[in-house]
């Protein structure tokens, strides 16, 4: 997720030792770092342009790996943070490799997830935790818990559906404004969350009023975490029943 910081050992040899490495990266920096490593990175980053469907770009993503693949060459896909953490062409690219017969791994790293329980010292075990991706959560019903942990994903391009934006405005986020008003009062207070991509670049941590979302300088970075609005109801039946096989 950082550059330098949070690659292991495992992850580098596998881009040290491939034929041909390709890299997605939130950062050109990063990128750079990458062809210090190896002789051939080809960047991911070209594939996409603003009014183009992100489906296409990572059809198009897969498609470039899985020819060299097919060409006998020894691939690996570089993606910042976790690469099956809101990446689905690592996802993709594995499943296609695999169903065409050839040998796929994912490697775990550190996501913007785990940068964010550490910057924002959260437990997810305090109050549970819940996760959605921010047009996802608009579009669909879900069933929240305001006791628990909210963190809305992509909050940037909330309310999205073309998947040609790299960023929604104050209409979209009234919406989902609208949604959370359900469960969480305007000045209940809320951060918004970047992890740092640089060593020398702190993460973005912003606190704001949730009324103050609409009017918020988002990027495609951004995650909202929203901290409980409620506190835990105890359920006294099973806590009874739970005492009494203690006792």
């Amino acid at each position: 997720m950082t550059l330098g910081a949070h690659l292991a050992p495992r992850a580098r040899s596998f881009i040290e030792e491939a034929d041909t490495v390709f890299v997605a990266a939130s950062d050109p920096l990063v990128e750079l770092w990458v062809q210090q490593m190896h002789r051939d990175v080809r960047s991911l980053q070209p594939y996409y342009a603003e009014g183009k469907s992100r489906n296409q770009s990572y059809e198009q993503m897969v498609d470039a790996m899985l020819k060299l693949v097919r060409d006998g060459r020894r691939v690996c896909g570089a993606f910042y943070g976790h690469p099956g953490v809101f990446a689905c062409v690592p996802h993709r690219a594995i499943d296609r490799a695999r169903d065409e017969g050839f040998d796929a791994i994912m490697e775990a790293a550190v996501s913007a997830e785990d940068c964010l329980y550490a910057d924002l010292g959260i437990d997810p075990g305090s109050h549970g935790c819940q996760h959605y991706e921010a047009s996802q959560f608009m579009m669909y019903r879900r069933r929240i818990d305001p006791s628990a942990l909210l963190v809305l994903w992509q909050v940037g391009v909330a309310g999205d559906s073309t998947l040609a934006r790299f960023g929604t405005g104050a209409a979209h986020r009234k919406i989902l404004l609208e949604i959370l008003s359900n469960d969480y009062p305007g000045g209940h207070l809320v951060t918004i969350y970047e992890a740092a991509t640089l060593p020398l670049i702190p993460p973005r941590i912003e606190r704001i009023r949730l009324s103050e979302l609409v009017d918020a300088n988002l990027t495609g970075q951004s995650t909202l975490v929203i901290p409980p609005s409620r506190v835990m109801e105890l359920n006294p039946e099973v806590a009874s029943r739970l005492a009494a096989l203690a006792a």
